[in-house]
């Protein structure tokens, strides 16, 4: 059976590189229904409160986005990898469309090549999309998704020649699904031996839209999946693996600083942040505090619902508007809550690596809590899926059992690759027993807030 899966799982690699015109026209199609949802909606009128997803455009685009294709995106990252950027993502497409047919094919710049973009591009986008409720308003969603799709564009017109610069360098999610896919039980891998040793007729590197080198390839944390170089001099094969696998095997070797403030800061902390900030009571005593004592001093500007709706939302007619103290606030809570998780893990891991005399283990031990990262993201977008079913009238009895056994497992498997890791990296037993006690108390703060969310606010 475990033979037979193996195979299987090749051949499929193999299809998709034979199928490369088929899975050409699948894009195509994703992307015209993309751009229609993304586009339409924003121009039409806010839906009555008697409107439903499936005879209102606008709720059925926002149901789309925010309710199935972003947490379950989110998700297959995790189950099946990259095969979402390789062969659906509209604006993977679209890039390379751009740079393949219509490109200047210019050289890419060093600034592009910053490392901290997709950090960066990741909290900030997070942070405006809570700003401008991208999840409530079609026109926000134009803004956000349809900016980024834009901007996938022009990169593409600009530089690559043929390349998905944008997917490689500066989408504000490329960070977050490279540390995802570092879980998925399938993986494109090359057997360095077999290529070295390839003595069949010449062949040609393939085209590796983002950028890789195929040579080494061992795991999907940047591949594509897109199966282009499947079957290449007999080495490339899509493979059956652990999901610990990237992580215990090849994570020692990565020591990237900007990718593992991502995980700490932005994936853990500004999530937990942008996700809790509406139901989050301490949110109320900070906006309360600083009414009080705007009032007090005669400070009354905050309290004005001036802002456009590209700023802050603004949309009296649904009796939902910001003003500039709830701007001020709620980008406080959420880098505030960056901040303080960030710094709280950072410090912790900071601490193990000095115990065991190992600069670098910092960031070893840090992708320990990817699995809960994962989670996290996938609850608080999963939270929307729920809300718009319920104004649907579904009823979901089953729902807090569901969310425990994901954030038990989650913790679970943090555990476990934190245990896996300072087992090896540790010498004597009194260092293993103190650093796994130090990262098994770094996470609960990572579980308190997702507790507190479902269970107790």
């Amino acid at each position: 059976m475990g033979l037979f899966f193996k195979k299987a799982i090749d051949q499929f690699g193999v299809g998709l590189r034979r199928h490369q015109k088929s899975i050409q026209i699948i894009q195509w199609f994703i992307a015209l229904f993309y751009l229609i949802l993304l586009i339409i909606p924003a121009f039409m009128q806010l839906p009555p409160r008697h409107a439903h997803i499936l005879n209102h455009l606008v709720l059925f685009a926002q149901f789309v986005f925010w309710g199935i294709w972003w947490p379950f995106v989110i998700l297959s990252m995790v189950c099946i990898g990259r095969l979402w950027c390789g062969l659906f993502c509209p604006e993977g497409a679209l890039t390379e469309w751009a740079s393949r047919t219509i490109g200047r094919n210019k050289t890419i710049p060093r600034w592009i090549k910053w490392k901290g973009w997709p950090a960066v591009a990741f909290i900030l986008t997070t942070l405006y999309g809570q700003l401008i409720s991208v999840y409530d308003y079609a026109i926000a969603s134009l803004l956000i998704l349809g900016g980024s799709t834009f901007g996938a564009i022009i990169i593409g017109f600009l530089y690559g020649k043929g390349n998905r610069v944008w997917c490689r360098y500066l989408c504000p999610v490329n960070g977050v699904f490279n540390l995802l896919s570092r879980l998925a039980p399938i993986s494109f891998k090359t057997d360095q031996y077999k290529w070295a040793i390839y003595h069949g007729e010449t062949i040609h590197n393939p085209h590796c839209p983002p950028i890789i080198n195929i040579r080494q390839l061992h795991g999907v944390s940047a591949c594509h999946m897109c199966g282009r170089c499947a079957g290449m001099k007999d080495a490339v094969s899509l493979q059956p693996r652990s999901m610990n696998e990237e992580i215990l095997v090849y994570g020692e070797e990565i020591h990237n600083t900007w990718q593992t403030h991502l995980l700490l800061f932005g994936m853990i902390g500004v999530a937990i942040g942008a996700f809790t900030w509406t139901i989050s009571p301490w949110f109320v005593y900070l906006k309360q505090y600083l009414a009080e004592w705007l009032i007090n001093h005669d400070v009354y500007w905050p309290f004005s619902i001036s802002a456009p709706w590209w700023v802050l939302t603004n949309y009296p007619a649904n009796n939902d508007s910001f003003n500039w103290l709830d701007g001020f606030c709620i980008s406080f809570y959420i880098l505030a809550s960056g901040l303080c998780y960030g710094m709280w893990l950072t410090l912790i891991y900071k601490v193990l690596a000095y115990f065991l005399y190992k600069p670098n283990f910092y960031f070893y031990i840090a992708q320990a809590v990817i699995p809960l990262a994962a989670v996290g993201i996938f609850l608080g977008l999963s939270a929307t899926t729920v809300k718009l079913l319920q104004y649907e009238g579904f009823s979901f009895w089953w729902l807090k059992d569901l969310r425990a056994f994901f954030l038990g497992g989650a913790s679970l498997w943090s555990l476990y690759l934190g245990f896996n890791i300072l087992k090896k990296d540790c010498n004597y037993l009194y260092q293993f027993v103190f650093t796994f006690l130090l990262f098994s108390i770094s996470i609960i703060p990572i579980v308190a807030a997702w507790i507190m969310m479902f269970w107790i606010w």
